[in-house]
Protein backbone atom coordinates (compact mmCIF):
# COMPACT_ATOMS: atom_id res chain seq x y z
CA UNK A 1 0.00 0.00 0.00
CA UNK A 2 2.61 2.57 0.61
CA UNK A 3 3.83 4.44 3.82
CA UNK A 4 2.18 6.39 6.80
CA UNK A 5 1.64 10.02 5.87
CA UNK A 6 2.30 10.71 9.33
CA UNK A 7 5.42 8.48 10.38
CA UNK A 8 6.24 6.95 6.87
CA UNK A 9 6.02 3.46 8.64
CA UNK A 10 5.42 0.77 5.66
CA UNK A 11 1.66 0.24 5.42
CA UNK A 12 0.08 -3.32 4.32
CA UNK A 13 -3.25 -2.85 2.05
CA UNK A 14 -5.36 -4.10 4.62
CA UNK A 15 -4.26 -1.69 7.32
CA UNK A 16 -6.80 0.96 8.19
CA UNK A 17 -4.77 3.00 10.41
CA UNK A 18 -1.01 2.90 10.84
CA UNK A 19 0.49 0.31 13.09
CA UNK A 20 3.08 2.33 14.16
CA UNK A 21 1.16 6.11 15.08
CA UNK A 22 -2.41 4.83 14.84
CA UNK A 23 -2.97 7.64 12.38
CA UNK A 24 -5.98 6.30 10.00
CA UNK A 25 -5.23 5.55 6.42
CA UNK A 26 -7.17 6.15 3.38
CA UNK A 27 -6.68 3.11 2.05
CA UNK A 28 -5.80 2.84 -2.07
CA UNK A 29 -8.02 4.52 -4.78
CA UNK A 30 -11.35 2.99 -6.05
CA UNK A 31 -12.47 3.22 -9.44
CA UNK A 32 -15.73 4.39 -10.03
CA UNK A 33 -17.61 5.49 -13.51
CA UNK A 34 -17.68 9.17 -14.09
CA UNK A 35 -21.16 11.07 -13.88
CA UNK A 36 -22.85 12.30 -17.12
CA UNK A 37 -23.85 15.79 -16.83
CA UNK A 38 -26.56 18.14 -18.81
CA UNK A 39 -24.60 21.24 -19.74
CA UNK A 40 -23.30 23.53 -17.48
CA UNK A 41 -24.61 24.89 -14.10
CA UNK A 42 -25.72 28.27 -13.15
CA UNK A 43 -22.87 29.97 -11.09
CA UNK A 44 -26.18 32.38 -9.82
CA UNK A 45 -28.06 29.50 -8.13
CA UNK A 46 -25.08 28.49 -5.79
CA UNK A 47 -24.24 31.97 -4.90
CA UNK A 48 -21.06 33.77 -6.56
CA UNK A 49 -18.57 35.23 -4.64
CA UNK A 50 -16.69 38.83 -5.23
CA UNK A 51 -13.76 37.00 -3.24
CA UNK A 52 -11.57 35.65 -6.41
CA UNK A 53 -12.26 32.23 -7.81
CA UNK A 54 -13.45 29.48 -6.27
CA UNK A 55 -14.91 25.80 -6.35
CA UNK A 56 -18.17 25.12 -5.02
CA UNK A 57 -18.90 21.17 -4.18
CA UNK A 58 -22.10 20.46 -6.28
CA UNK A 59 -22.57 16.71 -5.70
CA UNK A 60 -20.33 14.60 -3.41
CA UNK A 61 -19.26 13.42 0.26
CA UNK A 62 -19.52 17.27 0.91
CA UNK A 63 -21.88 19.21 -0.77
CA UNK A 64 -21.59 22.72 -0.42
CA UNK A 65 -18.25 23.41 1.04
CA UNK A 66 -16.17 25.85 -0.94
CA UNK A 67 -12.61 25.89 -1.70
CA UNK A 68 -11.44 29.41 -2.25
CA UNK A 69 -8.21 29.40 -5.08
CA UNK A 70 -6.45 31.68 -3.37
CA UNK A 71 -2.84 30.69 -4.08
CA UNK A 72 -1.24 30.42 -7.32
CA UNK A 73 -1.07 26.76 -7.07
CA UNK A 74 -3.13 24.30 -5.09
CA UNK A 75 -2.82 20.40 -5.32
CA UNK A 76 -6.14 18.76 -4.79
CA UNK A 77 -5.98 15.40 -3.56
CA UNK A 78 -6.84 12.28 -0.78
CA UNK A 79 -3.59 12.88 0.74
CA UNK A 80 -4.59 14.87 4.03
CA UNK A 81 -1.40 17.01 3.53
CA UNK A 82 -3.49 18.31 -0.04
CA UNK A 83 -4.37 21.77 -0.26
CA UNK A 84 -7.60 20.87 -1.11
CA UNK A 85 -8.11 17.61 0.86
CA UNK A 86 -11.43 15.49 -0.62
CA UNK A 87 -11.54 12.32 1.53
CA UNK A 88 -12.98 9.81 -0.73
CA UNK A 89 -11.50 6.71 -1.82
CA UNK A 90 -12.21 7.18 -5.54
CA UNK A 91 -9.83 10.54 -5.00
CA UNK A 92 -5.97 9.93 -6.10
CA UNK A 93 -3.81 11.31 -3.16
CA UNK A 94 -2.02 13.77 -5.48
CA UNK A 95 -4.93 13.73 -8.21
CA UNK A 96 -5.35 17.41 -9.88
CA UNK A 97 -3.06 20.55 -9.50
CA UNK A 98 -4.86 23.87 -10.15
CA UNK A 99 -2.90 26.68 -11.19
CA UNK A 100 -3.96 30.43 -11.52
CA UNK A 101 -2.38 33.27 -12.72
CA UNK A 102 -2.89 36.51 -15.01
CA UNK A 103 -4.11 34.47 -17.80
CA UNK A 104 -6.72 32.87 -15.78
CA UNK A 105 -7.50 29.04 -13.93
CA UNK A 106 -6.15 26.11 -15.39
CA UNK A 107 -6.37 21.98 -13.86
CA UNK A 108 -4.47 19.79 -14.91
CA UNK A 109 -4.45 15.98 -13.76
CA UNK A 110 -1.45 14.67 -11.51
CA UNK A 111 -1.54 11.27 -13.28
CA UNK A 112 -5.19 10.06 -11.09
CA UNK A 113 -6.51 6.51 -11.34
CA UNK A 114 -9.76 8.08 -12.30
CA UNK A 115 -8.95 11.26 -14.22
CA UNK A 116 -10.17 14.87 -13.98
CA UNK A 117 -13.50 15.90 -15.86
CA UNK A 118 -14.14 19.72 -16.67
CA UNK A 119 -18.08 19.45 -17.54
CA UNK A 120 -18.32 15.40 -18.76
CA UNK A 121 -15.39 15.32 -20.51
CA UNK A 122 -12.04 13.84 -19.59
CA UNK A 123 -8.93 16.93 -19.39
CA UNK A 124 -5.41 16.28 -19.08
CA UNK A 125 -5.44 19.81 -18.34
CA UNK A 126 -8.42 22.46 -18.98
CA UNK A 127 -8.71 26.26 -18.81
CA UNK A 128 -11.70 26.96 -16.74
CA UNK A 129 -14.66 29.15 -16.88
CA UNK A 130 -17.36 30.61 -15.26
CA UNK A 131 -19.48 27.42 -14.41
CA UNK A 132 -17.57 25.32 -15.70
CA UNK A 133 -17.72 21.82 -13.22
CA UNK A 134 -14.72 19.82 -12.50
CA UNK A 135 -15.40 16.41 -11.28
CA UNK A 136 -12.40 14.67 -9.21
CA UNK A 137 -13.45 11.23 -7.78
CA UNK A 138 -17.12 11.25 -7.05
CA UNK A 139 -16.67 15.15 -6.43
CA UNK A 140 -18.78 17.53 -8.75
CA UNK A 141 -17.45 20.79 -8.07
CA UNK A 142 -18.80 24.20 -9.78
CA UNK A 143 -15.76 26.45 -10.57
CA UNK A 144 -17.13 30.30 -9.89
CA UNK A 145 -14.45 32.49 -11.09
CA UNK A 146 -15.25 35.22 -9.04
CA UNK A 147 -15.41 37.83 -11.29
Amino acid sequence: MGDCPGCSAVLKPEDQECPSCGMKVQGTTTSFEPVVLEGKADPQTLGASNDGPLLVVRKGPQPGERFFLDRTRLVIGRDPQSDIFLNDMTVSRAHAVVESDERGVRVSDAGSLNGTYVNGVVAEEASLEDGDVLQIGTFQMLFLSGA
